[in-house]
């Protein structure tokens, strides 16, 4: 697998490659906690102005400005203040955020630290998904170690800086990547979505202000610190600042977490060139950019085009970025296999909470089965479209949207895998009509 970065000097991918990577003294001695030294020696709302500068915008699939999102948390509030990290990492295709916490976690302490410093909290915690837990035992070492050398707990590095970070184990949910959600297993409450408005940043968790950002997100911020925004902001775009991780899989030579500059101007180079092409030299057929929930491209809407890879790119190219999950299919996958896939997934991870996420992505499985077994109607196809209208923008949370954008795009951009399905009840119909 490889790691590393293409098209810019690595910020988040610089340590993970060191031999023991996740000690202390190798993080110091690498530049480690300095970023923090120099944040305490600033103002909360400097080190927020340099986070806006930066156009550093959230990791975990919305897109969201992240100083924008730190500027909302009320400044006169008597209430403690928490930062919290979403290490749930449910997207299928995305592993990235696991491959940091795994090989650099003092940079995601560190990163906490100065969000905490930032907003005036005194204690941080990292939610992971029940599937990471060996990463919690990482994370709990890092955390004693930074404790032991005074980076955590009370006088950080000397100062009248105090805050805690702590770990937190989920149970494994999908639906616990939702903030909201997150937030409520983070209180001992079933994993489910908190209505909108209030937003967390006014009322979170235990309905104090807090900050909910993912692992890529806070892990990016020594580096701002460190650099300045602007110059952050200038290694990619003016709307899309640094560096973004991908987590490449699939149907490539070089599959891994590659670190690109936001802007990355050509997807058919990073794939053809960068992940060194196709496996046993099959053609392209299609790629979901940004994880399962995000529209899917075809090779036509790839090959010879100039494919940006950053948020207003992608979405310009038909699909998003959203956590970056970059999973890359050959001629051989049949479309309609994979999103009935996808399809099971999320009826499995609906919460059942609300009813059009919960019945429809159940008559959604339904429907999928029946055509699998050759059973299929050939108004399916259109039925699954009429479905996903029902769920999609009525859902609770936006799992109901990530259900229904996977099946939209693949009959739209695949057509033909779903009619091979559909196609031998449509001749059955016309022979017993010809008789």
């Amino acid at each position: 697998m490889f790691i590393g970065a293409i098209g810019c000097e690595p910020l988040q991918l610089a340590r993970v490659s060191l031999e023991n990577s996740t000690s202390l003294d190798v993080y110091r001695r690498n530049g480690g906690y300095e970023a923090l030294r120099k944040a305490l020696t600033m103002s909360p709302d400097d080190v927020i102005a340099e986070v806006k500068k930066s156009a550093l915008r959230g990791r975990g699939g919305a897109g969201f400005p992240t100083g924008m999102k730190w500027g909302f948390v009320p400044k006169d509030s008597p209430k403690p203040k928490y930062v919290v990290c979403n290490a749930d990492e449910s997207e299928p295709g995305s592993f990235k955020d696991r491959y940091l916490m795994e090989r650099d976690p003092h940079m995601l302490i560190e990163g906490m630290l100065i969000a905490a410093h930032a907003l005036g909290s005194k204690t941080c915690y990292i939610y992971t998904r029940g599937e990471y837990r060996y990463l919690i035992e990482i994370m709990d070492r890092a955390i004693a170690e930074a404790r032991e050398a005074g980076l955590v707990g009370g006088k950080i590095l000397g100062t009248d800086f105090a805050c805690e970070v702590h770990t937190h184990t989920g149970a494994g949910a999908y639906i616990c990547g939702e903030e909201t959600a997150l937030l409520n297993s983070l209180e001992g409450l079933r994993g489910h979505p908190r209505m909108k408005p209030p937003f967390p940043a006014v009322a979170g968790l235990y309905s104090c202000p807090t900050v909910v950002n993912n692992v890529e997100t806070l892990t990016a911020v020594p580096d701002i610190i460190k650099m300045g925004g602007e110059a952050y902001q200038k290694l990619g775009t003016e709307k899309s600042g640094g560096t973004k991780l991908w987590s490449v899989s699939g149907h490539v030579n070089r599959p891994g977490v590659y670190e690109l500059p936001m802007g990355y101007d050509d997807m058919e180079k990073f794939i053809m060139e960068d992940c060194q092409g196709m496996t046993n030299s099959r053609k392209l057929k299609a790629v979901i950019p940004g994880g399962s929930s995000v529209y899917i491209m075809p090779a036509s809407d790839i090959l010879g085009k100039d494919v940006r890879m950053d948020y207003e790119g992608l979405v310009a190219a038909g699909s998003m970025v959203g956590s970056g999950g970059f999973i890359v299919m050959d001629e051989t996958v049949d479309i309609f296999e994979s999103t009935k896939n996808l399809t099971d997934f999320y009826k499995h991870e609906s919460c059942g909470w609300c009813t059009p996420c919960r019945e429809g992505t159940d008559w959604l499985v339904k429907v999928f089965k029946r055509i699998a077994k050759g059973e299929g109607q050939p108004e399916d196809a259109q039925l699954l479209l009429d479905l996903c209208d029902n769920i999609e923008g009525k859902s609770f949370c936006p799992l109901g949207d990530a259900a229904a954008w996977p099946i939209q795009s693949a009959i739209k951009k695949f057509p033909e895998d779903f009619k091979r399905h559909l196609a031998p009840m449509l001749e059955t119909r016309e022979s017993i009509a010809a008789d």
